[in-house]
């Protein structure tokens, strides 16, 4: 079977069979592991806390397109992306391993405003950049690994939504979506609009310390939102074997993205992507509670359902069932996001 009929999803279900089939459960480490493949970090037991690991490539002309993205902005997209992940468990960064694979004719000028980028957010988290890899390549490769703890036993967790759970977003979500298609498109819009839309596709903020109050105030199910609400949400609902509701009139659209995109500021929302927001269960009462402690908006869009069982449905503003079809962004299947 080829990869590109298997998919991105697809393929890391085949991969984790390999492994699981293949592992010695009699090691030490396979013994300390707490979460391994499928969550946004691995997670296992050391002495006093949990370590977290993650890591994420950004593929030139993939993800990124270099005509109207800066170096210094690439740098920092590509540490937010793997800082989101650790948000998304609750815990805390520390270190990162940065691997390139780069064009021999690249100018020096373009690695050292790329490490700038990265440097500057590093920095606002507290995470040491420690070492890497090096390789040639035709196009430009990054790849970053971060290592996290947890001081907590507990963490944040896709597998732990139960029906019965609200369904609640941090932040508003689109933008990001809406500041790449003015980019792409070279679309013009009033500054303050123009500058929004721009930040969030650019320079995307982590929800680091978001994620550590969620699991403080209760929360155990969470995941960022990459690859779009409608997509990060069946993931939740595939690894917690539930499924899930959620309201077109609640979904927490910007009102700058409404007025300036009104045919596509739905499609955005639901399946933009790049957001790093985070998306997250509980009661009523945790997210109350999350609400006094915040300072980010919180929004409850639907719920926790016992079927359709790993799926999500979309309810319009009458309650009838939207067959949205666009789940969000999948490798080998989606077209080129950048």
């Amino acid at each position: 079977m080829k990869i590109s009929r298997l998919g991105e999803f697809g393929l890391i279900d085949y991969l984790t069979d390999i492994i699981n089939k293949s592992k010695d459960a009699t090691t030490p480490s396979w013994q300390r592991l707490i979460v391994g493949i499928g969550d946004d970090a691995a997670a296992w037991q050391c002495p006093g806390s949990i370590q977290l690991a993650t890591t994420d490539s950004l593929v030139q002309d993939v993800h990124f397109d270099l005509s109207f993205t800066s170096w210094e902005d690439l740098g920092w997209k590509a540490m937010a992306a793997n800082l989101s992940d650790i948000a998304a468990m609750g815990g805390s960064p520390g270190y990162a391993l940065i691997s390139l694979a780069l064009p021999g004719e690249l100018d020096t000028d373009c690695i050292s405003r790329l490490y700038h980028g990265m440097a500057d957010i590093a920095n606002r988290f507290g995470v040491a950049i420690v070492g890497g890899n090096i390789a040639a390549s035709d196009k430009v490769n990054i790849t970053i690994a971060i290592f996290g703890s947890l001081k907590d036993k507990s963490m944040l967790l896709r597998s732990a939504a139960i029906p019965g759970d609200q369904i609640a977003v941090t932040g508003y979500l689109g933008l990001s979506a809406a500041g790449l298609r003015m980019l792409q498109q070279s679309l013009r819009f009033d500054a303050e609009a123009a500058e929004l839309f721009s930040l969030a596709y650019r320079r995307p903020m982590p929800k680091v310390e978001v994620g550590q109050a969620l699991l403080h105030c209760g929360v155990r199910a969470a995941i960022d939102i990459s690859d779009g609400l409608i997509g990060d949400l069946n993931h939740i609902c595939r690894a917690s074997k539930v499924g899930a509701k959620i309201n077109e009139n609640l979904l927490p659209a910007h009102l700058a993205l409404k007025a300036n995109f009104k045919s596509d500021w739905q499609q955005f929302v639901l399946s933009g992507g790049e957001d790093y927001e985070l998306l997250f269960t509980a009661t009523n009462k945790v997210i109350a509670r999350i609400k006094k402690t915040v300072s980010c908006p919180i929004t409850v869009i639907g719920e926790i359902t016992e079927q359709p069982l790993g799926r999500v449905t979309l309810l319009d503003a009458a309650g009838k069932i939207n067959p949205w079809r666009q789940a969000g962004w999948e490798h080998f299947k989606s077209r080129l996001r950048a």
